[in-house]
Parts: C-alpha cells; sequence; structure tokens
C-alpha cells in the first residue's frame, strides 16, 4: 500500500483483509490491515484500527479509521466476533454436508 499510514509488521492483526469504503453515492472495495493494539507503557485502552489500500480506493483519500475501547467494550466485541465466527463456520459445515 503507498502512502500507508499504520504500521504493518509481523505483529499486526490482519494485514490483507476484504474491506469497503461506503458511502451515499459511492463504494469502493479495497483490501486493508486490521490492527489491534494496546499501549506498551501503561496500557490504559486498546485500540482497533483499519485501513484500507489507497491506491484501490477512488472517492476516499488515503486515510486510517481507529476506536478507542475500554476493555468492556473490546470484551463484548470479541463476544460477538466469536458468536458470529460460530454461526458462519456452523452454516459452512452444513454447506458442506450438503454437497
Amino acid at each position: 500500500m503507498p502512502n500507508r499510514l499504520l504500521k504493518v509488521n509481523a505483529y499486526t492483526t490482519l494485514d490483507l483483509v476484504d474491506a469497503a469504503a461506503r458511502g451515499h453515492d459511492f463504494e469502493d472495495e479495497a483490501v486493508a490491515v486490521l490492527n489491534v493494539t494496546s499501549p506498551r507503557e501503561d496500557p490504559d485502552h486498546v485500540k482497533f484500527q483499519l485501513e484500507l489500500d489507497n491506491s484501490q480506493l477512488e472517492s476516499v483519500p488515503a486515510h486510517a479509521d481507529e476506536v478507542t475501547l475500554s476493555p468492556d467494550q473490546a470484551r463484548t466485541i470479541a463476544d460477538a466476533l466469536n458468536s458470529h465466527a460460530d454461526k458462519v463456520e456452523a452454516n459452512l459445515a452444513d454447506e458442506g454436508d450438503n454437497a
């Protein structure tokens, strides 16, 4: 990704995910970096970051979105992700059994 704003290294959570930027009159799809971090010293929050590859975007300038979460908020998201992952995994297993 040219002009990358997020640091991407061996510790990046997910460095290539499918993503989309949507507005009222546009939708751009691109690969993205998704990272979850907390400060190394005196951690007091969890940061959730997403940056779409700006070379694939036509309607949005290069940018990274960030959400700062409390530990409880981060756990709520983790629980939701696990729940939906289980649901999708079960459906894919059912589809495999029916193939």
